[in-house]
């Protein structure tokens, strides 16, 4: 693993804030890039990028002060403030609510702008996830002895196994989910034709990706044998199952399935 990537002279560039850095802004491209194709304001993207980084790591911090609340009760701001521990959920509850303002002021539907965002989000997190296997921030698996086991013992997480202990490596089993759905979401937004689908298509996908992935997580359960992002991820998509079939979206999730089917 390398937590630092090089030095730009006594600089040390560290490869979770780089790729956390390319992810923002590989997703700003993508969200500039539908937001023009559908003839709505470009500079959206580029606003929406500085406010959701910003909602994003506070949500995911906060995320994840709950799930470690005495440290969190201890040192509020230091904790707030420290490296690593950065909860999907959480990032992407944050994200969607720091954005709300600058997605009205620009005269933008709320759910065609997530439907932009939806395909951003995928890959920028997944670009996120390569950062989290270099750097061995805490997110890797159980022990196992697959041909493609690693180790992080230089992770800036420390290392809880004994020399020879190898783990799956859950951030990249995340970022080829990630990648196949960011595909997906991709092919559906000139198909999808009732707003706010791809954005709930996205949360059905992802939601499944992280449960599962969650099978060879270390996070402990909570509630019948389920962890927390497992709890949030059930929680996640039968509300965004229940819209697509309120909104009459059944045509969006036929699309969707001949998506993944090809």
């Amino acid at each position: 693993m390398r937590p630092i990537l090089f030095t730009l002279g006594p600089m040390p560039i560290y490869s979770f804030g780089l790729m956390v850095t390319l992810a923002f802004l590989a997703g700003a491209v993508v969200m500039h890039c539908d937001f023009a194709r559908k003839g709505e304001p470009r500079r959206l993207a580029w606003e929406g990028l500085a406010f959701a980084a910003l909602g994003g790591l506070v949500g995911a911090r906060l995320n994840y002060g709950f799930q470690n609340w005495q440290s969190f009760t201890e040192a509020p701001l230091r904790f707030l403030v420290s490296t690593g521990g950065l909860v999907w959920y959480g990032g992407l509850a944050g994200g969607v609510l720091a954005t709300v303002w600058p997605i009205r002021r620009a005269g933008v539907a709320w759910a065609s702008a997530m439907d932009s965002a939806a395909p951003a989000w995928a890959l920028g997190l997944a670009i996120g996830r390569i950062g989290c296997h270099l750097s061995g921030d805490g997110d890797w698996g159980t022990p196992t002895d697959l041909p493609w086991a690693v180790a992080y013992p230089n992770g800036i997480a420390p290392w809880p196994h004994a020399p020879g202990v190898e783990v799956h490596p859950a951030a990249l089993y995340e970022l080829f989910a990630l990648l196949a759905i960011f595909a997906v979401l991709w092919r559906l937004r000139t198909r999808v034709t009732r707003r706010g689908s791809v954005f709930a298509i996205y949360l059905v996908l992802t939601g499944i990706a992280r449960f599962l992935v969650e099978i060879v997580r270390t996070n402990e359960p909570i509630l019948l044998g389920l962890t927390d992002p497992q709890c949030i991820s059930v929680a996640v998509v039968v509300a965004a199952v229940v819209w697509l079939v309120r909104h009459r979206a059944s045509r969006d999730l036929s699309v969707a399935q001949n998506a993944l089917d090809s």
